[in-house]
């Protein structure tokens, strides 16, 4: 498995933990529909 390197100052595709809803931005934070955790859809989850 390949380490991902990622630019902070880059968009990058979010998906909300809780409702899916999808999002491409800087570092978004929380969901804009529901508040909540949003992951970054390039950094594997394991």
């Amino acid at each position: 498995m390949k380490d991902v390197q990622l630019d902070p100052t880059e968009e990058s595709t979010y998906e909300c933990f809780n409702c899916g809803t999808v999002v491409t931005a800087v570092a978004p934070g929380e969901c804009p529909d529901c508040g909540t955790e949003m992951r970054n859809r390039g950094t594997p989850i394991e």
